[in-house]
């Protein structure tokens, strides 16, 4: 399977300040995480804002009972711009996941860029098209919801 890369954008009109808050601090995953996969930060991050190197370690149900553990690394952080965070240890063969942040009037456009591949070769493409994929496109469907509620935000 080849690397698949998806975007998502949203505007919340809030002061980047007030968003970039928000999402340094990755114990805010859980708000904006559906209930539906079942996830639970392991790390002991409470009140911390991410830095680079910081390793974050979760379990997760994505499809029904089946419990996967999973450790993401941010690896960069440019202060109020983007963060990234990379799959250290978990579910896919690769994920790189970008989260960029840019002042525009009245808010901040927010667009994260996901690069990620399935393991298990055609099996994997094969369960990326069918459950992956799917998955994947339900849970930021859930976030941009959740984002909207947090921040008053509408719009894409």
């Amino acid at each position: 399977m080849q690397v698949k890369e998806k975007r998502w954008q949203q505007f919340i009109p809030r002061p980047l300040e007030d968003v970039w808050d928000f999402f340094s601090r990755p114990e805010n995953l859980n708000e904006m995480t559906p209930d539906s996969v079942s996830f639970e930060i392991l790390s002991d991050i409470a009140g911390v804002r991410m830095y680079p190197g910081m390793l974050v370690r979760y379990r997760i149900s994505p499809f029904g009972g089946l419990k996967m553990f999973w450790c993401t690394e941010i690896t960069h952080v440019a202060e109020g711009q983007y963060f990234i965070d990379e799959q250290r240890f978990g579910p896919y063969a690769f994920w790189h996941h970008q989260h960029h942040f840019e002042p525009r009037e009245g808010g901040v456009l927010m667009t994260d860029i996901l690069h990620y591949k399935v393991p298990f070769g055609p099996l994997g493409a094969l369960a990326n098209r069918l459950i992956v994929e799917p998955k994947v496109e339900e849970i930021f469907a859930y976030r941009k919801t959740a984002v909207n509620r947090l921040f008053g935000a509408g719009g894409s």
